[in-house]
């Protein structure tokens, strides 16, 4: 087992809302508990953290989603950071259940959701990687598989009917199958411009299928390796100009100021979250 403090963020002028850490007893073998005990909220994902925290701010009104969840560190920092509804997908059964035990064992508001987004309905083999449990994906070949697991699948459109959810923000991180969790959820970007972060990774044709759906939608694309104030871009480009961080905000109106100054904010509250 792992067990440690994570220490949250809290911007300078920010409405003080939450606890200041978490508590965090999970798996030795989870790879997100393993980096967040070792770097700290610091050196996980810093650029994309510090905006996903701005646009919980920013955003009108509406539920938080995070797709791709697995122990559920987007979901938590919502429901620690905002009063918003929280959702967090994660299809792989041990990982979905370690994020409902450490929402509750941190007294916060997240509803694990043990479901594989996508552009079907049904069920389909999750392939498990031998590299990371962060890894796991319904993609076959992505990673080299040690299992599989029969998972039930559905698109973002039919879970947000049942569901009766108004999404405000998305974070999608499904390992390469990203644009199948876009075109099963486009009536959603339609009808309620969520603010949404995705990853891209190079070389999967996940970015020409990505460019294709959103388009129409007159979503901007911007890349969160950039120091804000982070470019409109008119390619998406898993590379990312070189950077190590594949994450992209899609954002449903041109970001104002206000958005990238609470973003640079956050980025200096996040450097006091050191391991």
């Amino acid at each position: 087992m792992r067990s440690f403090e994570l220490s949250l963020p809290r911007r300078e002028g920010a409405v003080g809302i939450g606890p200041a850490a978490l508590e965090f007893t999970t798996s030795g073998e989870f790879s997100v508990p393993k980096q967040l005990q070792e770097a700290g909220l610091a050196g996980y994902e810093p650029e994309t953290v510090a905006c996903f925290l701005a646009v919980l701010e920013h955003a009108r009104a509406g539920a938080v989603l995070d797709i791709g969840a697995n122990v559920g560190l987007y979901g938590l920092l919502a429901a620690a950071r905002s009063h918003r509804p929280v959702f967090s997908f994660e299809p792989t059964p041990d990982l979905a259940e370690t994020a409902r035990n450490l929402a509750a064992s941190n007294d916060l508001t997240m509803e694990v959701v043990q479901l594989a987004v996508s552009n079907h309905s049904g069920s389909a083999p999750l392939k498990l990687s031998a590299n990371s449990d962060a890894s796991n994906s319904l993609a076959a070949g992505f990673r080299p598989e040690f299992g599989r697991v029969q998972v039930e699948v559905d698109t973002l459109s039919h879970w947000r009917e049942r569901a009766g959810a108004i999404p405000a923000v998305l974070k999608i991180d499904t390992e390469t199958t990203e644009p199948d969790v876009i075109a099963g959820g486009l009536e959603v970007l339609r009808r309620f411009r969520p603010w949404v972060f995705c990853e891209v990774l190079p070389d999967r044709g996940v970015e020409e299928r990505l460019m294709a759906l959103l388009e129409p939608l007159d979503y901007s694309w911007h890349h969160l390796g950039d120091d804000p104030p982070c470019p409109r871009r008119n390619v998406i480009d898993g590379r990312g100009a070189g950077s190590h961080e594949r994450m992209w905000l899609f954002a449903p109106t041109p970001p104002r100021d206000e958005l990238w100054e609470l973003t640079c904010g956050w980025r200096r509250a996040l450097k006091a979250c050191e391991a």
